[in-house]
């Protein structure tokens, strides 16, 4: 049987719609994966919401896991990144903080994320984060540098951290205590929202990239 021009043409266009979509993946801890949050009411979700809003035809794929380190992301990069990925949110760095790896491990891991996504064809929004003053001032400059040079070095979007909607980088933690949990660590679905507020333009700038 003929299919009829109006299905050729329908089903042209279902190529062409299919095209235009963007899958970007978050790769992170647990501030990319929503601890302590009802699963709508994470960053992913609320990020994906955000987005469709505006009109953007994009999928987000919630590559975070809790607790997880620069290494932890640079051991699954490479299986995260499936030929449908076509951009990528890294925001790495908080739990080796925590532990207090070397600036050196950290950077050459987030240079592995990086050189991967680079070697896939994948766009990058490298999410940065600072260092605590109680590790000393080297140990400060060299974590907070690393975030910066590479993203320059690898052509990467770069937001200087993940908390930037809850006030500029330096804000005191008490006054941004009311969009945080408990623990004071990770933000409450209000935050969220607010992080949101201020990502989601450099997402609507990684999502034109890819799509160039």
């Amino acid at each position: 049987m003929r299919k009829s021009l109006a299905t050729i043409i329908m089903t042209l266009w279902g190529c062409v719609a299919l095209a235009d979509q963007t899958t970007v993946a978050a790769l992170g801890d647990s501030l990319t994966q929503g601890y302590g949050l009802a699963q709508e009411d994470g960053f992913v979700p609320q990020l994906q919401n955000w987005l469709t809003e505006r009109g953007h035809d994009v999928t987000l794929i919630n590559a975070g896991v809790s607790g997880d380190t620069t290494a932890g992301g640079l051991s699954r990069v490479a299986w995260t990144l499936t030929p449908d990925v076509d951009a990528m949110i890294v925001a790495l760095g908080g739990n080796d903080l925590l532990r207090g790896i070397a600036p050196e491990v950290s950077r050459a891991n987030l240079e592995g994320i990086l050189r991967t996504a680079d070697a896939a064809g994948v766009e990058v929004l490298l999410i940065g984060m600072q260092a605590p003053g109680n590790y000393g001032p080297e140990y400060k400059a060299a974590f907070d540098g690393m975030y910066p040079d590479l993203a320059e070095a690898y052509g990467a979007l770069y937001l200087d951290s993940f908390f930037t909607g809850l006030g500029p980088v330096g804000t005191v933690p008490a006054e941004v205590r009311s969009f945080m949990q408990p623990d004071g660590i990770h933000p409450n679905a209000e935050g969220v929202a607010k992080i949101v507020g201020a990502i989601g333009p450099e997402v609507e700038k990684l999502i034109g990239q890819s799509a160039g």
